[in-house]
């Protein structure tokens, strides 16, 4: 309208021409009605997009305050990602250090072609982009964005010229990418919530089938030894069947799925060792070297038995000397280091082993201490093979992840 004013006060001082009137009548009756239309498309459009109209609807210049439920890193990553999917995105500056990410827009061309084309005297002000400025402030367990999308131009174009509801449109879309991820990352942690939860019912499930379990092949052989020494030896024989009750009862699955200590199961390991002691005499050696400080330190069940079992299985029982095992316990720093070793045949043998016994050890170890406990097997010297747990002094709340 001030250019029409203007052109009116020109046209009126030429000559001859300033005294017709109607072509300046038309040109601002033009203007008028291009003027009107812009701004009931303006308003359709975002009743359509909106669903409603409202003063914040309908204003070009849109701010959202948007609560994030992670720390001020994931935040921004999250919204940066959010802004990059958007269409026609342009000139995306992510600035990390300070949590702000500023971008460019283009319109898109809502009805087609405007009205005159490039004759439009209202595209004469207009400018075919917005842009965006996201702000992330960090709190205390979350953080929140504040999210800014205007025209690419100062604000008293506004009072031209409207966006067809471009920014509202904008500042929904981001708006809505947040929700979505925000809602993916929450399906992604019960998913892991559930497999966790999965994982643990298969290591108690395992747990009970090892506490449960004694080796067939173990007890058959250990009850021919005991009926075989009453008719030679009855004393060995009872001796025999002493050790035995005593590997029974610790191996029996406990009620509640706690945790044993080294102490237990080194008496359910020594018990294992003397049967094997009296069925193979002197081809068997014991040496145990645990201070009795360490043990109480809190140990899964049966990994100490299954560490002494493939020390015999698989080192000593093919040797027809024999040899010996050892058992000790040292304390480092924070971690309570659980070795055992034998001079078998070591790495070198031909085992019939499928090394799941090793494999279920590790995954437990995982499962009850995260990083916190390892299972290390290396060549002994001078000969067979060195097993060593290292698990933590004690098992915190913290600490466990079973």
């Amino acid at each position: 309208m001030l250019a029409i004013f203007l052109l009116a006060a020109i046209w009126s001082e030429l000559p001859l021409l300033g005294r017709l009137d109607w072509p300046v009548a038309v040109a601002g009756m033009v203007t008028m009605a291009l003027v009107v239309a812009g701004a009931l498309s303006h308003l359709g459009r975002v009743r359509l997009i909106a669903g409603h109209i409202d003063k914040d609807a309908i204003d070009n210049r849109q701010r959202r305050l948007v609560e994030v439920p992670f720390e001020a890193g994931e935040a921004f990553d999250l919204i940066d990602a959010a802004i990059r999917e958007l269409p026609r995105i342009e000139q995306v500056e992510s600035a990390r250090d300070s949590l702000q990410v500023r971008a460019k827009v283009s319109r898109p061309d809502t009805y087609g072609e405007h009205p005159l084309g490039r004759w439009n005297p209202l595209r004469w002000f207009g400018n075919p982009r917005n842009q965006i400025l996201a702000t992330v402030t960090p709190g205390h367990d979350s953080s929140s964005l504040t999210l800014i999308c205007e025209p690419e131009s100062p604000a008293w174009s506004d009072w031209f010229l409207v966006d067809d509801g471009t920014n509202f449109e904008n500042a929904e879309a981001i708006t809505r990418a947040i929700s979505r991820r925000v809602a993916e990352r929450r399906r992604n942690e019960k998913a892991e919530a559930v497999q966790t939860a999965t994982e643990k019912e298969l290591t108690v499930a395992k747990l009970s089938l090892l506490h449960a379990q004694v080796e067939p092949h173990f007890l058959y052989n250990t009850l021919a030894s005991a009926q075989l020494l009453t008719r030679s030896d009855p004393p060995r024989a009872e001796e025999m069947l002493g050790h035995l009750i005593q590997y029974l009862r610790r191996s029996l699955p406990s009620t509640d799925n706690e945790m044993s200590t080294l102490g237990a199961e080194l008496e359910r390991a020594l018990a294992y060792l003397e049967i094997l002691r009296i069925r193979m005499g002197s081809r068997l050696s014991v040496q145990v070297d645990v201070p009795e400080n360490l043990r109480a330190t809190p140990l899964p069940p049966m990994v100490l038995q299954t560490l002494v079992e493939n020390a015999i299985k698989h080192g000593l029982e093919p040797r027809t000397g024999g040899g010996t095992v050892w058992i000790r316990a040292r304390r480092s720093d924070d971690v309570v280091a659980v070795t055992v070793a034998d001079d078998g045949d070591g790495f070198n043998a031909k085992s019939s082993g499928t090394g799941i016994g090793l494999k279920n050890v590790r995954e437990r170890l995982r499962l009850l201490y995260g990083s916190k406990a390892a299972l290390s097997v290396v060549a002994n010297f001078p000969a067979g093979v060195a097993a060593t747990l290292t698990v933590p002094p004690s098992l915190e709340e913290d600490t466990r992840h079973v």
